[in-house]
């Protein structure tokens, strides 16, 4: 990418403006005016970064002039080598910069946030012989507002002179994510949800509550499900809720199934009991909905409304290395499990070893000699405020939760208070 203080010393003939594009002369092979130019066009499928059309009006009818036609571009005009021009058709796979991206909303993905476009930046290059246009960067800041507060007024030589005391703001192209709520014509531009779906879900999160509802449903119906239970988590409750409820039952099962079960039942007790069944009856039997659909049973701000049931449980009579085994088992519990639970053969709680003991022993030894000695838990109906007390006095990570039987019913983790104190 060129230096943004280099670019301020390019000749008129290397760089553009959108706002200097539109309302540039169109002349024909000798010179004649044909019109003015209205609009430009990608077509993504056939190439990203290329202007492909140009739009022209002339005596009230917009022309279309391929890229191809163009023989030279610059602040004096347009020249044409080829004048064969067609009337312009709307077409659902153009991209027009001033219809579609001009003063609209995109994601910046690089820097993480949501930014109103007020220009664009084109490099201009040689191909075959004809000057061709390449998006390079669109203009976010208070250097493009000056341009299109000036365009048209005087000459574009001056604006460029005027400009150079305002720090540039802009967005290399391939780090934009255009927002387009209609699927179809998502496909019909070819935009890609990858530069979302490698983004942190913290990142998305805060960035799809700064959209709206149209919006929000248009990231939510077209991102990979993994990913969008992952940001869903991070979203505010009111923002979930209306998220789910806006799209199809199928998808929202889909991504409600990615979920842990605590955080899903979370999620489903935001929205209308009636919606929040329809998902239910949407997902896949099996122990995970089945799990959902038990915690929803607890109230909210008691421990089996707070639970998660992922977690890992073997006998009293296990060894390190039967642990070893169990996690390789469980590998998509790795990152959130720091304690394993031993149980009898009823399930009833019985011990908790810390997950950092394993590596100190050898395989053999039995993990009822590593567990803690003072082992602490809670019935499935103690209450949020009594669970946040014993997190805070005995500085636990994991906190076992069981059934008035004595059975292991789930656990309690820091990440679940967290987010209790957070609400409030």
């Amino acid at each position: 990418m060129p230096d943004q203080t280099a670019r301020d010393q390019y000749k008129p003939e290397n760089f553009l403006f959108f706002t200097e594009l539109v309302g540039l002369k169109v002349h024909d092979l000798k010179g004649r005016k044909l019109g003015v130019v209205r609009d430009a066009a990608l077509v993504p499928l056939v190439d990203p970064v290329r202007i492909d059309r140009f739009l022209i009006g002339g005596d009230g009818t917009l022309l279309t002039v391929r890229y191809d036609q163009v023989k030279s571009i610059g602040l004096d005009g347009i020249h044409l080598r080829d004048e064969n021009l067609t009337p312009y058709h709307s077409d659902e796979y153009m991209l027009r910069l001033k219809r579609d991206l001009l003063d609209q909303q995109i994601i910046d993905v690089h820097g993480r946030k949501v930014v109103r476009v007020n220009d664009v930046t084109f490099e201009l290059r040689e191909e075959n012989g004809a000057q061709i246009l390449w998006i390079l960067e669109v203009d976010i800041g208070i250097r493009s507002i000056f341009r299109r507060v000036l365009q048209g007024v005087i000459p574009a030589t001056w604006i460029r002179n005027l400009q150079q005391g305002i720090s540039p703001h802009s967005i290399r192209w391939e780090f934009c994510n255009i927002l387009e709520p209609d699927p179809q014509r998502r496909l019909r531009l070819n935009i890609s949800n990858k530069l979302l779906e490698d983004m942190h879900p913290a990142d998305l999160a805060d960035i799809v509550e700064e959209l709206g509802p149209e919006d929000r449903e248009a990231i939510f119906e077209n991102i990979d499900s993994e990913v969008a239970a992952d940001a869903l988590t991070e979203i505010d409750p009111d923002i979930q809720a209306s998220i789910l409820e806006s799209l199809e039952t199928e998808k929202a099962a889909e991504i409600i199934e990615e979920m842990s079960p605590d955080e899903a039942a979370d999620v489903l007790s935001e929205l209308e009991e009636e919606t929040s069944e329809e998902i239910l009856d949407e997902m896949e039997e099996g122990e995970p909905k089945q799990d959902v659909e038990d915690l929803l049973e607890f109230d909210d701000d008691t421990a089996g409304g707070l639970m998660n049931t992922e977690y890992l449980s073997l006998g009293e009579e296990a060894t390190v290395a039967d642990a070893l085994a169990a996690l390789r088992a469980n590998e998509s519990l790795v990152e959130s499990v720091n304690v394993l639970f031993l149980v009898d053969g009823e399930e009833h709680l019985k011990a908790a070893v810390p997950l950092a003991r394993l590596f100190l022993h050898e395989g053999a030894t039995q993990l009822k000699t590593l567990s803690v000695e003072r082992l602490l838990h809670v019935n499935v109906e103690e209450k949020q405020d009594r669970i946040t007390e014993l997190f805070d006095k005995y500085n636990l990570l994991t906190l076992p939760v069981l059934d008035d039987d004595g059975k292991l019913a789930g656990v309690v983790t820091a990440d679940d208070i967290i987010s209790v104190l957070r609400q409030k």
